[in-house]
């Protein structure tokens, strides 16, 4: 059976094309009342208006279902407190955040002014910060929610000319792991997606007989199971033309070393050990997780 997202209120940034506009579509067919919010601005993040917004919406409710448009900057606070406001005044709730807005300014960290760096990192990284600080409350009143960030592979792994992306990309998963850690016990679940598409940001570098098959649409099923109510909480969930996997941050089993004089020297010697992940690699619950293991460590070799 499709996943059912019935009386269910969604926001979903960077909607007006792409993936988020693709997710905006697949959460309306499925039920979802959608908030559809787009700068509308080039994918640098200049210029803006509603209308690749209100395309979007156009599209929805030509189909029956139901959409507002909303093109507020996710840089800015206080419009995105309004967004979150337009949800709720709309339909009187909100249940799912999907956070994929996003610009790119690409250039080798040595030819990268500052400038594009803290931008890309304001309009990733605290633009979903702005989101979810918003809704949050919203969310622990009502118990429910479901948090979908957007991460990539160049956050996971790197990627050539773009630093100031993966830097914004890999603390999206870091802010996931804690939201995810705080928001259980009010059952909100928070997770991350890295999505492999041809957009108009990456296009150009799929070889032409790829394009289709890395079509945005063949993303969506991994962002409607991690906002579905069967959602997991804390996962990385990895998409591409109908592939999917997941990332984890891990931890090796490493060595004990302590603390002498020439505990830096026997590190290098024995540095291939302590990344070995052979054996006894683990996928910690929470940070605390790495100082029990080091504790561990001491203590067996104490023992001997």
């Amino acid at each position: 059976m499709p996943l059912d997202f019935s009386q269910r209120v969604a926001i979903v940034t960077g909607a007006g094309g792409g993936l988020g506009r693709e997710h905006a579509l697949a959460l309306a067919a499925r039920g979802a009342r959608v908030v559809v919010n787009d700068l509308g601005g080039a994918v640098d993040g200049t210029g803006g208006g509603v209308g690749a917004a209100q395309a979007v919406v156009d599209e929805i409710r030509a189909t029956g279902g139901e959409a507002v448009a909303n093109a507020a900057s996710v840089t800015d606070p206080a419009a995105v407190e309004q967004l979150v406001q337009q949800a709720i005044g709309t339909w009187g709730r909100l249940d799912i955040l999907v956070s994929n807005a996003g610009i790119l300014r690409d250039k080798t960290f040595a030819k990268m002014d500052l400038a594009d760096f803290r931008q890309v990192l304001d309009v990733h990284l605290m633009g979903a910060v702005h989101l979810c600080k918003a809704a949050w409350p919203h969310l622990v009143e009502r118990r429910y929610g479901r948090i979908v960030l957007t991460t990539s592979s160049t956050g996971l792994y790197g990627n050539f000319g773009q630093s100031n992306y993966g830097a914004a990309k890999l603390a999206l998963v870091g802010f996931m792991q804690t939201l995810a850690l705080e928001g259980r016990r009010h059952g909100i679940h928070v997770n991350c997606i890295a999505p492999t598409a041809t957009t108009r940001m990456t296009e150009n570098l799929f070889p032409p007989d790829m394009r289709e098959p890395f079509a945005p649409r063949a993303v969506v099923p991994a962002m409607l199971v991690l906002a579905a109510e069967s959602a997991p909480t804390r996962t990385i969930l990895c998409a591409g033309a109908g592939a999917f996997e997941a990332a984890h941050i891990t931890l090796t089993r490493g060595i004990h070393l302590g603390d002498g004089a020439d505990t830096d020297e026997q590190l290098a010697a024995r540095l291939a050990e302590v990344v070995d992940r052979g054996t006894g690699e683990i996928v910690p619950d929470s940070g605390s997780v790495q100082g029990a293991h080091e504790m561990g460590l001491v203590r067996a070799h104490r023992a001997g």
